[in-house]
């Protein structure tokens, strides 16, 4: 993988973090578009560039973050946390394994792309306007809600909005709490991946996260640039975003997942 298929990748994954059409499906397919090889080096770099994602929310919204005095808004996002690293942990050898199968992750793009169609005449009455008033234990159940995202095609950020919505919250407060509750899960997943993970386990190459960073000066620019990258445009496309889920509702991401999940299978079923 060179530099310019690095920043594509980068780009597709700050684009499609915080929207409910799954960044993962969408880096997995623009790297097989691009023909590259589905080495250890990408899959880890396909996870570990959500850092730069990560860092777009905690700027966007550094007044929460930095709010010392709301402790409840800490002790939620710690709380809601705790299914996704549990489940995480237990699954990873399966999630991994589903990664390399693009049929299923866009039969996955399809299915959640009908939900979509119908969750704004789901939840017509929300009555949580603001997370201030989100309960740790609705908090919780969100944080579950978003372990459906562990099946590639979901997406956390689709799977958690809805389980908000469950929950009683608008629109723009499930929303902006999806954003709240990716800071400390993609942070403990890529610190997962960078540093804990062994990739490759089995084979010759088996290695750290960090240890495949650091075999070269490429790998090195790849990952930094790679997180800048993902750090600009997911900036730009978490504002854009609630703007559009306001004004249209999901509908939108709904029909874009069954054209691009339906293009997608038939790409990967007769042409590959």
């Amino acid at each position: 993988m060179d530099l310019i298929k690095a920043i594509i990748i980068a780009i597709i994954e700050g684009l499609t973090e915080y929207l409910p059409i799954s960044s993962t499906a969408h880096m997995g397919f623009t790297a097989s578009l691009m023909g590259l090889e589905e080495t250890e080096f990408l899959k880890m770099f396909q996870v570990s560039i959500q850092f730069g994602a990560i860092l777009s929310v905690v700027v966007a919204y550094w007044k929460k973050f930095f709010d010392l005095k709301n402790l409840q808004f800490y002790y939620k996002l710690a709380f809601a946390v705790i299914p996704a690293l549990v489940l995480g942990y237990i699954f990873d050898d399966m999630i991994e394994d589903v990664l390399g199968n693009q049929i299923a992750i866009s039969s996955v793009l399809v299915l959640g792309g009908v939900v979509l169609l119908f969750a704004d005449k789901w939840f017509k009455n929300p009555v949580i306007n603001d997370e201030k008033d989100l309960s740790i234990k609705k908090a919780i159940t969100i944080g579950f809600w978003q372990c459906l995202a562990m099946m590639p095609g979901t997406s956390r950020s689709a799977a958690s909005i809805i389980g908000g919505m469950t929950q009683g919250l608008s629109r723009k407060a499930a929303a902006e709490f999806s954003f709240f509750l990716a800071v400390p899960t993609m942070l403990a997943v890529t610190v997962y991946s960078v540093f804990v993970k062994t990739w490759g386990k089995g084979t010759p190459n088996e290695s750290k996260g960090y240890e495949m960073i650091l075999e070269s000066q490429d790998h090195i620019t790849i990952f930094i640039v790679g997180n800048i990258v993902a750090f600009i445009v997911a900036l730009i496309a978490i504002k854009a975003f609630i703007g559009v889920l306001n004004k249209y509702g999901f509908k939108p991401w709904g029909w874009y997942r069954i054209f691009v999940g339906i293009a997608l299978l038939i790409y990967f079923y007769w042409f590959k």
